[in-house]
């Protein structure tokens, strides 16, 4: 009876350990995974940042991009420290289940021990009988043989059961070491990362006083920002209530979803619901490297504490000679002009748009219908910032204006 507690008792341990393995590994490579990706987000901000080299006057684009340099490299120092915590704790947990089993271990051959001792004091053919002959009845007899048989079995049986689970706890335990060796090796990582990290915060403190000096150039630089984003906002807005009303005056069996909105056509209609199917899954309306400098909606400046920033969209800073591309098809609407942005492009999926502005050069014209992943129109680089290349891009469904980043994959 005690027997097959015992064996229940290491199923059950075996389990529960086993289970907790698992876990940890799944959080170690999440933990990996997360660490790979910011490593990969600061190679693609390093080259950002070495295709902006410094030109005579400070960047607000490349003080961006410093912030975000250093955002994701204080990522990857914290997700290093949270795999190398987690590989310590699961270590030390190990330890304790290896001691325990060592333990069981000793007390299993102890008991073993003193089973061979007494079998060997009764090793004579003679002694032997006599323990089993001297049972009351010979059902006795035969329970006392199966007894001496059956019990040294298990004896044995439960030794190497745990000595196959000391195995196994050491073999697990040997390679959260070597694991944990290699991240034991990545802390050198780390405190380059950290060299880095201050080399790099230094330079943004550089490039954020050089601005902070002219503080009136920089006020005016501001506001001369935010009214252009107003301009651009005004000329979308125009552009869209023209085409609503446009298309409310069409014949046909046009529909809108809201009133006064746009009324679509059942090819229209069809292809606004692939649009939203496609939520989370379109792709980036550019390729190579990019990086997001300007996000949705309105919020802090993350320098200035007296700037608020309001974004219709994203801006998204990218290498010199890339161009825009469509993130679903649809049908160009409009081609524009907005001092600030230079070229734009509104393409319409059904009731929803996107905008692609900051083009020096655009490839498509009104009325063209466009497919996934074409390219509209090369993004504009400004040979006077840095020579940042940014694009401005935003998605709207009417007069709503979304998220992008909700919708890119």
């Amino acid at each position: 009876m005690a027997g097959k507690k015992y064996t229940i008792f290491l199923m059950l341990f075996f389990l529960l350990t086993g289970g907790t393995g698992k876990v940890a590994a799944q959080s170690l490579k999440q933990l990996e995974a997360q660490r790979k990706a910011a490593l990969k987000e600061i190679d693609v901000t390093a080259q950002l940042l070495k295709e902006a080299q410094k030109s005579a006057k400070s960047s607000f684009n490349r003080l961006n991009l410093l912030t975000q340099q250093i955002m994701d490299r204080r990522k990857v120092i914290s997700l290093l420290n949270q795999e190398i915590v987690l590989i310590d704790t699961r270590v030390s947990d190990l330890n304790k289940e290896l001691f325990q089993l060592e333990q069981d271990l000793a007390d299993k051959q102890g008991k073993y021990a003193h089973l061979m001792r007494s079998l060997y004091n009764r090793r004579s053919l003679q002694q032997k009988w006599m323990f089993v002959l001297s049972a009351n009845s010979f059902t006795q007899s035969v329970r006392r043989m199966r007894y001496l048989r059956e019990y040294a079995n298990w004896q044995k049986q439960e030794a190497m059961l745990i000595i196959k689970k000391q195995e196994e706890i050491n073999q697990k335990q040997e390679e959260l070491e070597k694991t944990r060796s290699e991240k034991v090796q990545l802390l050198s990582d780390r405190e380059n990362e950290n060299k880095k990290l201050q080399e790099e915060e230094v330079n943004k403190k550089e490039e954020y006083q050089q601005l902070e000096k002219k503080q009136k150039n920089l006020q005016a630089e501001l506001d001369k920002k935010k009214k252009q984003a107003q301009n651009l906002n005004k000329k979308i807005e125009d552009l869209i209530a023209k085409e609503t009303a446009k298309s409310g005056k069409a014949s046909g069996s046009r529909k809108a979803d809201t009133a006064g909105g746009y009324a679509m056509t059942k090819e229209e209609q069809k292809l606004s619901s692939d649009f939203v199917a496609n939520r989370g899954q379109l792709p980036y309306p550019l390729k190579g490297q990019y990086k997001i400098i300007g996000r949705f909606g309105e919020h802090q400046h993350p320098d200035w504490k007296h700037v608020r920033v309001n974004n219709n969209g994203i801006e998204i800073q990218t290498v010199a000679g890339t161009d825009a591309q469509s993130v679903f098809n649809g049908v160009v609407t409009s081609v524009f002009v907005v001092p600030g942005y230079n070229n734009g492009i509104i393409v319409r999926h059904g009731n929803y748009l996107t905008i692609y502005a900051n083009l020096s050069e655009v490839y498509v014209k009104t009325g063209d219908k466009v497919s996934t992943y074409q390219k509209l129109g090369r993004i504009y680089t400004d040979t006077e910032d840095s020579n940042s290349t940014v694009l401005h891009f935003e998605i709207r469904k009417e007069k709503e204006k979304l998220d992008p980043e909700i919708w890119l994959n």
